[in-house]
């Protein structure tokens, strides 16, 4: 690589991280810590500043390649804030009224995600045409995984990988919410009703994160960045948007962006979706499970 191109991509991975941090939650964790709930405004500005990277990616040679992904961005951001509009609409609350039902009010949440997942997936049908260039597909199930220490040995199959990853990540997080809830067995008997619901519940969240925040975020990083660099932007913009969920605070966004890492490493490596959504749907029926029996909230509250 020439000194120029190696500047260049230099140029890109700085650029990269910086747009991903201001226009994460970060800047809404910092105001609303300090200076209470963020304002519109502070949502107008990340627009305008995504605005200006677009802008960017015309007149700045370095900036060319992220093009697509802040128009992304920018598209995720519009089709939220469009159906966070619908959601305080009168018919939308005469259908799914605020209710202490966990069921109820859950399901209309995770409704109005997975009309946002499918207005992405059109997005991105329309930039990269095959779904195949966007990971939505199952991928190779059984590649091989590079080396994480501590954690995952070089070579290792996702075939055998994403099992053992869906015991451990689903059991230590089983194991935080007990420890966080102290649920009594007369609360888990019942939530046992329930259960197919929050399966349901728990597939259709897995499924919406997953492309809105894994799998639209990888496909134009991952081109422009490489592997590293593409994972761990993505791994740290899902971390921090789960300051305020459950688990929540620091030990969140920590287990959140390791969480991130693994379930983009996973989408990355075998090409495909089927694990990175396998992993996190079973991780999600454990924190649903608690949330409907009352035992966590999100926030902590």
């Amino acid at each position: 690589m020439t000194q120029e191109k190696t500047a260049s991509k230099n140029h890109q991975i700085v650029t990269a991280w910086a747009a991903t941090l201001l226009l994460s939650t970060l800047p809404n964790i910092i105001w609303q810590e300090f200076f209470g709930t963020p304002t519109m405004a502070l949502f107008w500005s990340k627009i305008i500043f995504l605005a200006f990277l677009l802008i960017l990616s015309f007149i700045w040679k370095p900036a060319k390649p992220l093009r697509f992904y802040f128009l992304l961005v920018l598209i995720l951001f519009g089709v939220e804030k469009l159906l966070d509009l619908v959601s305080k609409m009168t018919f939308w609350l005469r259908w799914f009224p605020h209710s202490p039902s966990f069921i109820q009010s859950m399901f209309g949440i995770q409704l109005l995600r997975v009309m946002v997942a499918v207005l992405m997936m059109i997005a991105l049908l329309v930039v990269y045409k095959r779904p195949a260039r966007f990971f939505l597909v199952p991928g190779k199930l059984d590649a091989a995984s590079s080396k994480v220490a501590f954690i995952i040995d070089e070579g290792t199959s996702w075939k055998n990988l994403g099992w053992i990853l869906s015991l451990c990540i689903t059991g230590g997080t089983l194991a935080f919410l007990i420890l966080a809830g102290r649920p009594t067995l007369s609360q888990f008997a019942r939530v046992l009703p329930s259960l197919p619901l929050i399966l349901v519940l728990a597939a259709m969240n897995a499924f919406s994160e997953e492309l809105n925040y894994r799998a639209a975020l990888l496909a134009p990083l991952y081109p422009v960045v490489g592997k590293t660099h593409s994972i761990l932007l993505t791994a740290v913009f899902f971390g921090l948007g789960h300051f305020y969920g459950v688990p929540y605070g620091i030990i969140g966004v920590l287990m959140a962006t390791l969480l991130g890492y693994l379930l983009s490493k996973a989408m990355v490596e075998t090409q495909g979706f089927f694990w990175p959504w396998f992993i996190h749907f079973w991780q999600d029926v454990a924190i649903f499970s608690f949330m409907a029996i009352g035992a966590v909230v999100a926030g902590g509250g």
